[in-house]
């Protein structure tokens, strides 16, 4: 039975006292206005020494926040800290047993998840159009992914996302599985449905990772998704600066209550990965979004929300536009992100390509995406009605000063994945680390890829290292390429060449 595409709104919760501070971003403010004399990195001394340019850029008042781990009153002193007591009120927020605050990105907690989870030849199960993070850190951890196929809208040449059955099927082919990753919501704004995910792969006595980096913002007003801590999943993360606020490059990550193995194994390596000298401005801003969430999230997301609704409709207006979430529904969506907004133009006559060049260059309007048939449009937090007007505007604009080219077909970022590729021919470990080659892109056909080869946006990997190269992935890379989309990870930009493994053809 297809699920009801609109979930039941959470009950709002009433904001705890706790969550009115910010311990970690008062700390620092503390010590960055008091103007200690400084004799510790970072070489700056608190702006004094910065590039006049950057200082007046940035102001004196930022630089002097930039201070380095063990500072006492910080980071250092009586516990808990006001550093654990930041972490320790984001698990609150997000109902988590424990968070931790990351400054790589939601890239450094995908590596965590592969090094804790999935370490040398351990078996996991992980939806096929990832984040190239994933897969990266797979090649750090050793571990044997069974590539999981989601949903797949042929129309549009997107990848949805994985249902249950899907996942159930999946754990059955690899029963010796330590765990199990989804991603939702999708770059697309599509959510799974989690909870009935996390049933499946509990009762296959597994924990379920979500992959939710779009999706900081999920169970903080009651028309948003809710959060997947409390729809049942295990490990969640979340990057906090795509939709929260945060400065960019700052995440968090998060473990339930009832999984001390699993906080355990994420502490552990986390503490590999993150930098001995991380930034306090990401702390910092991790601390000031999380706040922001817990005590004005509902009436900042409800005007946010508002906002956006009105630039759907203005934008389903336009002849030839259709806003995917108010087309045909799709049974295996349970839900779409409000904050995303995808607009199908096949139907103007236009390339989705030459609309996004015509928004920037002549409207200077910059969009997070755009596909072979798609824009996709991120809302911001705090947009309002002018810009809303100006986006429908523009985009109006662009289509009707736009010379006809017929549009496109799909496949757009995610291509239809074989079945046979579901278990790599060799370890993404081995096919990275091991003997490779270089061969022309005319002779990489049929051979196994040794690199991870995404375009960015949004990442998602259309060659991972282990799997065969097929004809049609290649052409798509070209495609996209010639399109003005950036290759992420390939040895070389072009595509005239491909890096192979040596052992295998």
């Amino acid at each position: 039975m297809a699920l009801d595409p609109t979930p039941a709104p959470a009950a709002p919760q009433p904001i705890r006292r706790s969550q009115l501070r910010a311990p970690y971003l008062e700390a620092l403010l503390a010590y960055g206005h008091r103007a200690p004399q400084r004799l510790h990195v970072p070489g700056h001394g608190g702006g004094r020494g910065a590039d006049p340019a950057l200082a007046s850029a940035l102001g004196l008042s930022t630089l002097s926040l930039d201070v380095p781990r063990d500072i006492d009153g910080i980071d250092l002193g009586p516990t808990p800290t006001p550093y654990q007591q930041a972490e320790q009120l984001a698990a609150e927020a997000y109902g988590a047993a424990r968070t931790w605050f990351l400054t790589n990105g939601a890239s450094q907690g995908n590596h965590a998840i592969c090094l804790a989870l999935a370490p040398t030849g351990a078996e996991i199960v992980v939806q096929r159009n990832c984040h190239g993070s994933v897969t990266d850190g797979l090649v750090l951890s050793g571990g044997s992914p069974h590539y999981l196929l989601p949903g797949y809208d042929a129309e549009r040449g997107i990848a949805t996302v994985v249902t249950p059955d899907r996942l159930r099927a999946a754990l059955r082919e690899q029963p010796g599985a330590r765990a199990a990753v989804v991603v939702s919501p999708t770059y697309f704004g599509m959510v799974a449905d989690i909870a009935g995910c996390a049933r499946v792969a509990h009762d296959a006595g597994i924990p379920l990772v979500v992959d939710c980096a779009w999706g900081p913002h999920l169970g903080f007003h009651r028309s948003l998704p809710p959060n997947p801590l409390h729809e049942g999943a295990d490990v969640v993360l979340t990057s906090t600066h795509k939709h929260a606020g945060s400065l960019t490059q700052s995440a968090m990550l998060h473990v339930a209550d009832g999984r001390p193995e699993l906080r355990d194994g994420l502490d552990r390596a986390i503490r590999l990965l993150r930098s001995t000298s991380p930034s306090s401005l990401l702390m910092a801003s991790l601390d000031a979004a999380r706040r922001q969430l817990a005590v004005r999230g509902a009436p900042l997301l409800g005007d946010t929300l508002a906002a956006a609704d009105r630039l759907r409709d203005r934008i389903g207006e336009l002849p030839g536009c259709r806003i995917l979430d108010r087309d045909r529904p799709r049974p295996e969506i349970w839900a779409w992100d409000p904050l995303r907004i995808v607009v199908d133009v096949h139907d103007t006559g236009v390339a989705a390509s030459t609309l996004a060049r015509r928004l920037r260059d002549v409207h200077d309007t910059q969009l997070e995406l755009h596909t072979h048939t798609t824009l996709v449009l991120v809302v911001p937090l705090g947009m309002d009605e002018s810009t809303a007007h100006h986006v429908a505007t523009a985009l109006e604009a662009a289509i009707a000063t736009s010379e006809r080219d017929g549009g496109t077909s799909p496949p757009a970022i995610d291509p239809p994945v074989p079945a046979d590729a579901a278990v790599p021919r060799v370890s993404p470990r081995d096919a990275f680390l091991g003997p490779v080659e270089t061969v022309e892109r005319a002779h990489a056909v049929g051979r196994v890829s040794a690199e991870a080869i995404s375009v960015y946006p949004p990442g998602i990997p259309t060659l991972l290292p282990g799997e065969p190269i097929s004809s049609a992935a290649l052409d798509q890379l070209v495609s996209l390429h010639a399109a003005g989309l950036r290759l992420h990870g390939a040895s070389d930009p072009d595509l005239g060449t491909l890096r192979v493994t040596a052992a295998t053809r």
